[in-house]
Order: structure tokens, then sequence, then C-alpha cells
């Protein structure tokens, strides 16, 4: 009788499909109409076979053939989460959208916040943008409320019928300035775009009634990209089912009814259904504490639950802001079908993905080696044990034949590179340890870096690929415990059938926290419930059964970071906040003023309560059936492991590992020295049972002429730059600036005992190859007086610095009983003032160091783990010029220092675990594989001069030497102009991260920067020069212009890279009440196959720019214009990129200054390519004359005062 039959007599009832759709596999569980529970999965794609997995899957349970049509009446419902969307929007096939926009704002989207998404390519290739066309329109609403230009309805009407009368375009989508808070005119423009027929229409502010122009606009954007192509899905799906209930996942964690089922909530619809399963699952085993860990065939996604779902309310996808709430979900690229890469002395593995098609070596069609292959060539997979639905077929087996012949070919490719003779296991095995150590760093990014401690948790692992890694992940971590549920294999098409119904409203405030702010949102909070009440109502939940969750979300005025907090009175509200604040990032503002961003409900309807299945509890001692004994490799050894078969277990069995526990969705490896126990409801619940072993064997420490481990190698690469990045996680969190805080103007780093560059995190690239110069004026000012617990400041330019508001924090790393620093690891951040003549301390004529604020010359601020803050004012007090704003000062620096910190201790973790001779070793290891990068790079030079004329005309002279028999460069910048009476000189460690940073950009592979890219490389800068100037020279330009120009002068001596825009363009504002500064992004330059790119900071900065909206409401401008300047960039065979044009209206009197560059010198092209357009600065005075400003320039500007900034363009590159 087939499953068909059986359920004839129950269509009352009927079956239930729970659906995850993921990108290799698409994964069913089912409830049968007699309540039991069956899961199945099967290929997302199989051409040939089948179009459309969710639908060939119901039809396989329901026992009835592909091109049979679905007996809907037999089915209650089918909840789904689905990659539809997702696939459209990192695949770009979406539909065709008009963005219309606020006339100025054209190119706002595109520009974004101006920042490089890789901070060392040479092309920089941004994300591909969704919309097709862009109509401006004449309107603009203040910040305030008031009409400053009408609505032209007519000449839109006109506008929108033109684009909808060319057939090409039937989705639209509309953001204007400030509209989450005005919607009237957007409210127009959308009934116009109805009534001439567009089918798709998405509006700003009913999607994502929140500040920031530019997530709400790409938001609003992904909406009118994405629902066309969901509707024609779930039209699809609907034809297929009939009258079905049918609902999907939002990235909200909460289902849909199909019909309201939008684009912007689709992202993470398959993820979120992971986290409730995740949750759930931990539930029943009363585990409070939890990591989720879902590995798939393409990625692996991490979350973290401590008593409440976390939702992120600002997320980037495929290079997209979204301004919606979100899971809060890490994604990494390590997955099941990550591919396996050896290049240069290094094991790499992903990003790039098999996917379904070709998919892994093992899948029979001519795929490439994968993390799957890996455990197939370990034995930790079975074939025989593996479903048949592979082939042409779609019935063979996992092919084991070829995945042995692909790694013997690996194993002979690193053998002939290394030296290093080893087992085809050992190849396999090496590779499997980078992708776990890979994922095990994505799990410290959502607890480690928050300040969670990681040990006290369960590890619920689930996914298709989970159970194989689980216990190597939790060793990784020093985890002790792993969950693996019955349907961990399909545990988010798990979570689609536990979730609730859900429904969120979001309301813009940006009021003050006060008892008349409250009872003014009240009537507002009536409303939103009521709405919201009746949604879930539709869906068919009974209003006893929903429950409402009011919440507003509360910032410090003047900050971004907005927390979420319940709506209760305002005292309760800000003790609420103010907690929540501490526990988030280490401190409180006290007396700064709190501001209601957003009123926000959420309602959610109960969900059918699932049964458990009846268990009968095994007896005490009782021995799981072995279904055979087999092998695996782990360890460096193979094993013995006896098979289970998880079906067969029952309560209470205890498993020894190794062993393999097999079932129809996964395959689950309990590894030596773990043991496996089932759980009443069926869980396996995996424990460490005897204590980990440092791990010297995986590092041992290697001799002059020993090799050097690959795969040790990789893992130190990926350990040193993780602690990088954790501090960096640590200092924005904690900082109070906006510079440090929201514009990521910062850089973090780790040094050896020597003081030399180990590893950094990806931020500011003038700050990295400088750094290790104050960390060396520290050893050799300090030397054995240095402690435990000490921590020095410094920020002088003649010691290693770069410009006074760029302070160093170096802390030095001891262990117990070493005398002497073991590392160091530092942080340097861009304060917002330290004094000097000019609020900001960006003069733009300052012509000693005196007046461009307080100078810090390796001062102890921490001693024996004191914070001497009094000490610390007292020298912020100083000089002619202090600074203007210490306590802000003091909680950056505090932030630095609880920065630094996190280094020590992660550091410390890394002596623990693989001990400090290894980590010494590595250290020399990583900067002697950059060196060896570099010596390669080299050998590919040739010798070569070039010169570089700057806007005052002083030169900047290189000439390059290449021995090629030794591998060696000399950079030579003798002729260089002696030091600037101007602020234009560059100290010799901004001249040395310059050249750093371009030896960098030429590896083309991904490893940190570190010292090892100088070694070989010998640097001649004479002394007194602008580029090695004397104290007490000015420098505050130096570090910003002077360093760009560096880099061009090198590329052009390189004949690599046209000149780009070569400037910052550094803008301040203020009065007594406001105060500014921002850098403006610029056109780059092309290279030999490549155009350069419009609109993007390049070279040694990438700090954001702060958001339209944002920049409205807490200063007294108006952005009137922010848009590509085309034609700007140089032609040729290769297009140099094009600048911006930005133009600021004043509304108040304020003094503005601007130090920038090649506003006379055009920025050079190569070979025959033309040069980009110079920059102009020019000032439209509301009494309708213009003033031309220089280079460097400040000005007193009056109400109605215009200040526009075009910036260059970039230098072509070949012939047009």
């Amino acid at each position: 009788m087939t499953n068909l039959e059986q359920s004839q007599h129950t269509e009352s009832t009927g079956w239930q499909f729970w659906i995850d759709c993921g990108g290799t596999f698409t994964d069913i569980v089912a409830r049968k109409p007699d309540g039991a529970i069956v899961s199945h999965k099967l290929l997302s794609e199989n051409p040939g076979r089948y179009t459309d997995a969710a639908l060939e899957g119901v039809r396989n349970l329901l026992g009835i053939k592909s091109n049979e049509p679905i007996p809907s009446k037999l089915i209650k419902s089918v909840k789904m989460g689905t990659t539809v969307a997702t696939n459209a929007l990192l695949e770009r096939k979406g539909e065709a959208v008009l963005l219309v926009t606020t006339k100025g704002f054209k190119d706002a989207l595109r520009i974004g916040y101006q920042n490089r998404p890789r901070l060392f390519d040479k092309h920089i290739q941004l994300p591909k943008g969704l919309y097709t066309q862009v109509i401006e329109v004449d309107e603009r609403i203040s910040k305030n409320g008031d009409i400053l230009l009408p609505l032209d309805e007519a000449t839109v009407r006109q506008q929108l019928k033109a684009v909808f009368d060319k057939g090409l375009i039937k989705s639209i989508a509309i953001v204007f300035m400030h509209a989450y808070r005005f919607t009237e005119h957007e409210k127009v423009v959308a009934q116009i775009a109805n009534e001439i027929g567009f089918r798709q229409i998405s509006v700003s502010h009913k999607l994502s009634p929140l500040v920031k122009l530019i997530s709400r606009g790409d938001t609003t954007v992904v909406d009118a990209y994405l629902t066309p192509i969901l509707r024609l899905y779930i039209d699809r799906v609907r034809l297929e089912l009939g009258k079905t209930q049918l609902m999907f996942m939002q990235s909200n964690g909460g289902l849909t009814d199909a019909s309201l089922f939008q684009g912007k909530d689709s992202i993470l619809s398959g993820p979120a259904g992971g986290v409730i399963g995740m949750v759930h699952t931990a539930g029943e085993e009363n585990f409070k504490k939890v990591i989720g860990f879902d590995m798939g065939g393409t990625s692996t996604d991490v979350s973290h639950y401590d008593g409440i779902y976390e939702r992120s309310f600002e997320t980037e996808v495929a290079g997209i802001r979204m301004r919606t709430p979100m899971m809060s979900i890490h994604t990494v690229a390590a997955g099941g079908g990550s591919i396996l890469h050896f290049d240069n002395g290094r094991y790499r593995v992903g990003p790039d993905s098999a996917g379904a098609v070709p998919g892994p070596s093992s899948y029979r069609r001519g795929g490439p080696l994968t993390i799957m292959d890996c455990n197939i060539m370990l034995g930790k997979i079975k074939s025989k044990f593996f479903p048949n639905v592979f082939g042409k077929d779609a019935a063979q087996p996992l092919n084991y034949d070829v995945v042995k012949e692909s790694f013997n070919k690996m194993a002979n490719k690193i053998e002939l590179a290394t030296g290093k003779k080893q087992s085809l296991e050992e190849v396999a095995e090496g590779f499997l340890t980078i992708a776990v150590e890979n994922m095990a760093n994505a799990i410290k990014h959502i607890s480690v870096q928050r300040g969670y401690d990681v040990t006290e948790y369960v590890l619920n692992c689930f996914g298709g690929a989970g159970g194989q890694h689980a216990c190597l992940v939790a060793d990784a971590l020093g985890m002790k415990t792993v969950l693996i549920h019955p349907l961990a294999g399909v545990l988010s098409a798990y979570g689609m059938g536990l979730a609730e119904i859900r429904s969120i409203r979001e309301h813009p405030c940006e009021i003050p926290l006060d008892q008349k702010g409250l009872e003014f949102l009240i009537p507002i909070l009536t409303k939103l419930k009521q709405e919201i009440s009746n949604e879930i109502e539709s869906q068919g939940i009974d209003k006893i059964s929903i429950s409402l969750v009011c919440q507003i979300q509360i910032r410090y005025d003047g900050t971004d970071t907005a927390l979420s907090v319940d709506f209760e009175d305002e005292v309760k509200i800000t003790k609420a906040f103010e907690a929540a604040h501490k526990k988030r990032f280490g401190f409180i503002m006290t007396g700064r003023r709190l501001v209601i961003e957003t009123l926000c409900v959420e309602a959610i309807g109960a969900n059918q309560i699932i049964p458990k299945p009846r268990r009968k509890k095994a007896p005490k001692e009782t021995m799981a059936p072995q279904l055979e004994v087999a092998e695996f490799f782990s360890g460096k050894k193979l094993h013995k492991a006896p098979v289970y078969k998880r079906e067969t277990l029952i309560p209470g069995n205890l498993i020894q590992g190794p062993a393999i526990i097999i079932e129809n969705t996964g395959t689950t490896i309990v590894e030596p020295e773990w043991e496996a126990k089932t759980g009443y409801e069926g869980q396996l619940i995996l424990s460490r049972i005897q204590a980990r072993q440092i791990a010297y064997e995986l590092g041992t420490p290697i001799k002059d002429k020993e090799v050097v481990d690959p795969v040790m190698l990789e893992i130190f690469n990926n350990l040193f730059m993780s602690i990088a990045e954790q501090m960096g996680t640590v200092l924005a969190n904690t900082a109070c600036s906006v510079n440090i805080k929201e514009r990521l103007d910062f850089s973090c780093a780790i040094f050896d005992r020597y003081g030399g560059l180990v590893a950094n995190a990806p931020h500011i690239p003038v700050h990295l190859g400088s750094m290790g110069e104050s960390v060396q004026t520290v050893i050799q000012e300090r030397g054995i007086n240095m402690r435990p617990g000490d921590v020095s400041v410094l920020n002088a330019p003649y010691n290693g610095g770069t410009h006074l508001p760029d302070i160093t924090l170096v802390t030095p790393v001891f262990d117990k009983g070493s005398k002497c620093p073991l590392f160091f690891v530092a942080s340097r951040g861009h304060h917002a003032d330290i004094g000097g003549i000019t609020p900001g301390s960006m003069p733009p004529f300052s012509t000693s160091i005196e007046e461009e604020g307080v100078l810090i010359d390796n001062f102890l601020i921490v001693e024996n783990s004191r914070f001497r803050e009094k000490e610390m004012r007292d020298l912020l007090a100083t000089g002619p010029y202090p600074a203007r704003n210490p306590d802000q000062n003091i909680a950056d620096l505090m932030a630095q220092v609880a920065a630094n910190e996190k280094g020590v201790n992660e550091l410390h973790c890394m002596i623990r675990h693989h001990g400090l001779e290894v980590i010494q070793d590595y250290m020399h290891h990583v900067q002697d594989n950059a060196e060896a990068s570099v010596r390669r790079v080299i050998n590919r030079l040739k010798n070569s001069s070039f010169t570089y004329e700057m806007d005052s005309g002083a030169t900047i002279n290189v000439k390059i030497s290449i021995n090629k028999k030794e591998r060696q460069a000399c950079i030579d910048f003798s002729g260089t102009s002696p030091q600037q009476k101007n602020n234009f000189n560059a100290p010799i460690a901004i001249t040395r991260s310059a050249i750093l940073y371009v030896f960098r950009t030429l590896v083309n592979e991904d490893i940190p920067l570190n010292e090892g890219f100088l070694k070989p490389i010998d640097i001649i800068v004479p002394e007194g020069c602008m580029l090695n100037p004397k104290f007490p020279a000015a420098v505050v330009a130096g570090n910003v212009e002077t360093s760009q120009a560096i880099v061009d002068t090198l590329y052009g001596a390189l004949n690599i890279v046209a000149a780009s825009q070569g400037t910052m363009n550094n803008l301040t504002f203020g009065n007594e009440m406001h105060q500014y500064y921002e850098t403006i992004c610029g056109g780059t330059g092309a290279g030999p196959n490549f155009d350069g790119t419009d609109a993007v900071h390049s070279h040694m900065t990438n700090s954001r720019l702060t958001d339209p909206e944002i920049l409205e409401s807490r200063f007294p401008v108006l952005l009137e214009n922010f848009a590509i300047r085309h034609g700007s960039g140089g032609k040729g065979k290769h297009s140099g990129g094009n600048g911006v044009i930005r133009n600021l209206r004043f509304l108040e009197a304020m003094s503005a200054g601007i130090v920038s560059g090649h506003r006379r010198i055009a920025p050079f092209g190569l070979a025959g390519g033309a040069s980009g357009a110079c920059g102009k600065n020019l000032l439209k005075r509301a009494d309708g004359s213009r003033l031309e400003l220089a280079e460097i320039d400040q000005v007193d500007v009056v109400p109605g005062d215009v200040l526009v900034i075009k910036t260059p363009g970039g230098g072509g590159y070949g012939k047009h």
C-alpha cells in the first residue's frame, strides 16, 4: 500500500510539508496524517530529472510519479524556506527595476558609503547594482518636513510613462530623502506609477521606515528586484498545490502567508528556519545557551542564542545594504562543496564552491575536489551508506575511485612544491583542518568577539555536512558538548514546522526620550498593534493565540548605534538601555541625551505543538547494536570505527569514539576521546571524555632546514588575522567617537617580539605599515622596563606615528614566567580632535607640529593594569593648542585599551592550544611566506624610475633597482623635494607604509599584510626630504595626501596602474556647536587589462562616508548633490574611473577647510592613456558670487553658501 493510498481517509487532517530549499540540497520534513514524522533529501538541481526540487520531494513522499499532478486535497499545509530570491540576488537575475529618487541623488546608492570591499585589489570591483534605470524627481523635503521643492507631478507622470511605454521595465522602486518620516511625495509617485500600470511598486517608507537613505534605498530596490521573481515562483507552486495553505519563512524567523511574502524579507528564508529548529531542539534537552552550526554544501551558517532570538536590523548581503529585521546569522564560505586549492606553498579551502552542479569530484560530473571528498578519502563518508542519486541516471553511488585519483594528483603537486611526501589521507586531513578552523573562526565572530564564553555553550550541529565535523569544530573552540537532533540533517526544514507566524511593524521616531515623547507614541503604538494583529488573524490565527511584543530602539544623541528595549516608562527604558549598552559596549555616556529612533511592534501567532515521539528508555549499560566495523583516518592515525545505524539506537545507548553513525539525512563522526549518548527524544549528545592534549603535533617546532607544514601555515595565517579582526570588533563596539565607531577610521594588528608586523585586520592601509615603527619605538625606549599590565600611547610622527589625530596604543604580551614580552598588540584610531589651531586637528595651513595638536611621545597610559586617567587628561591639556574634547579622547583610549586586551587574551589562548615555540615559529613562517611571495613578484619587475609633481610644485622622485639574482629591490627616493613649509610632509613611517601597501597589492594571494613584504626591499629616503622630514615640520597632510602620491609614484614607476585620484579630499567644517570631518572618494586608475572604478576610495584610505540623512539630521547643512562626475576619468584603451561632485549648502555660519590634491596637476595616465581630470573646489556665495578655492584652503561661510567639491578622475591606460 502506498503512502498515497494510506492517507485517503485522512483528508481532514492531511499531510504537512516543511521544506528548506538550499543551494545544494532541498530538505523536506513531512508530518503524516497519523502524526508520524518523515524526512527526505534531494538535489536542489537535477537537470533532466525534475524542474523543481520542492515539488518533486512532495511527490516522492506521497508516492506519486514526477509527471503526475499533486493531489492538493491530501495536503493540509506547505511551509517553505526558499533560495529563489537569494539566488536571483547572488546571480543578479532579478527583475528590471526603475529607481525613482530625489534630484541630486541618482548615484547615491551606487556610491553608497564609498568604501571598497577588498583592500588590496588593484582592480576594485564593486557589487553590481540592481536597478536598470534611474529617474531624478524635482522634489525635496527637509529633515524637519519643510517642503523645499514641491513635487512636479506632471513631469513625474511624463517621465514614468516614457519608461513604461518602452515595455522593458515594469518594476519600480521609489526612494526620496527623509521619506522615512515625511511620506507624502512617495505616496503621490506610487499612485502615479499604479495608474500607469507598473506591476511591482516598492516604496521606501512602507518597506523600511528608518533613517539612512542608502540602506533604506537598497532595501527598496531589492524588494522591487526580487518580489516579481518570488511571485512567479509562488504562482507556479500554487498552481500545483491548488488551495493548500502555502506559507514562507521570512528572514526575521517568522512564517507568513505566500500572498504577503516580499523580496526584502526572503534573503535568509532558509537559514532562519535553522535558527528556529536549533533553539527548539536544544530547549528539549534543557540547553539554555546555544551556538547553531549549520553546515551545508555551499556554506556554513552560525548563530548565537542566549534566551532571546537575536536579530540584525542592518545587514549587508551580496554587497547590498539591507535595513530590515533579519535573524542574526553569520555565514562563512565553507561547506561540503568548498573547493580545495594548493598554490604558492599554501593549502586553501574555498571560498568557491562546486555547488550542486557539477558538485564534488565524487558526484560523477567531473567536479573538483572538495571538503566532502576529503571525508570520503578519510573514510568518514562511506559510499555504500550514502544515497545512490548520482550520475546521469541519478542512481549511482559516490565515486571513491575518482576521489582517490584526484587526491593522488594533489599529493604529487604538493610534494613537488614543498618536498614533503604525504599520504593521501594526510593531504585530505590537512584541507579538512583548515576548513574546521575557518568555521571555528566564524563562530568566534558571533560569540567570543562579542564577549560570550563559548565554552559554556552547547554546539547544536545540523545541516547535511554538520555531523561530520561537529567534534572537530567543538575541539577548535574548546567546547565540550555537541547536540545532534534526529532531524539534524534537515533541521532547517524542521524549523519551518516549529516556527510561529510573525509580523513586524516599525515606525520612525527621531524624538527625545522623555515623557512627552512617550505620550506622543501611545496612539501610534495602538494603531500599529491593531494593524499587525489583524494581519495575523487574517492568516487563520485566533486572537487569543496572538501575543504582542512592543519595543523601542534607543541611541545616544549623536551616535548611530541603537539598541532595542521594551516599551515601558522613561525610567525603566533608560535603565534597560544603559544596562544593554554597558553589556554590549562596556560603557555608558552619563549625561548624554537619549533619542528614540524607532518604535517596533511584533505580533506572534502561536504555532501548533508537534507531539514528541514516544521512546522507551534503554536499560543502563545497554550497548548499541553495531552494523559493521570500518576505519577512518583522524589525528594523523587510522582508527577502527564501529558503524551504527541511528534508526536502531534507543535512549541511553552509549557509543565510544571513534565511531560512525549513519542515517538517511547525514553522517555523524564520533572522534577519538569523544562519546555519544542517545537522549530521551532520540538526540545524540556528544561529549568530550578526555581533556584535549595540547596540539603540538599539529605544528611541532620546525628547524631551519625542515619543511614548513603548509597546513599549519594556512591555519596560523587565518588565526593571526582573526585575532586582529577580533580586536577591531571590540574597538568599534566600545569606542565613543563617530570617527572610530561609525566611520571605522582605525586599525588593529599583532607584532612579533621585535615589533615586526605579523598580521593586521583589513582596516585603513596608511595605518597598517606604519604601526610597526610605533611598536619598535616602545621597544627601544622602554626596553627591560616593560611589565605585564602596561600600555604605552603615542602619536609622535617622528617616532613611528603618522599625524597627531592617529593615536596608537601598544600592549606587550607576557606569559607566566616570561621576563620579556613575547609579542605585541597595537591599535591605532583617528581621534576626532587632539587640539591644534582648528577643530578636528586637520588644519589646512599648519606650519609646525605644535599647531596640529598635542604631541604624545611614548606615554605610559596604563601602568600595572591601572588606567592613568588623570595623568592622561593632564597631557591632553598641555601645549598652546590643547585637545578640545578630552572626555571623548579618554573614552576612545579606553576602547583601544580594551581592544588590545582582547588581542592579549586571544594570544594567550593560542599559547595554551599550540604552544609558545610553535606560535613564535609560525609568526616567522608567515612572514617568510610573504617574503617569498614578494620575491616572486620582484623577479617579474624591471629597473625603472618616475617623477611625480604635486600641486605645490614639490616632486617625489623614485628609482627602483631590481637584483634578479638575489630577487631583491631597492627603492630610492633620492632627489625628492626637501621638507615643505606646508603640512604635506610625510614621516618615514608613512613612506614605508605606502611601499608596503604597493607590494602587497602586487601579490595576488589572500595573505595577511606583514613585515615579510618588506624583507626583500631596501628603502632609501634621504633625511630632511618631504618623505622623511625633521622635527618640527607639520605633517597633517602628509598622512592623508602625500601617502596617496607615494603610492601613485610607485605604480607609475612600475608601469602597473595609472594614477588614481591621488587625494583624500579632506573636508572639515564647524562652529562652536558642530564639528565635522569627512574624506571624499574619486576615480581610480586603469590598468593593462581593466578600467578604473568610479566613485570609490582608493589606496591609503577606506573610511566610510556619513549617510546623507544622518549628515543632515546632525549638522546644519543640506546635501544638494552627490553624483558621479562623468567624463572625469582619463580616456585610453582602458579608461580611468570617474570622480564625484558633492554640493553642500550651509545653513549656519561656519568655518570650512579643505585639504586636497590634484587641483593643478592632473592624475597621470600610463602607456599612452590620458590623464584624469583635475579636481576643483568652489564656493557659491549666497549673494551669487563665486570663489574658487585652492587645493588647501579655509573659508568662513554664511547660511546659503554652497561648497562644491569636484574630485579627480583616475588616469587611463593604453592608447584609445
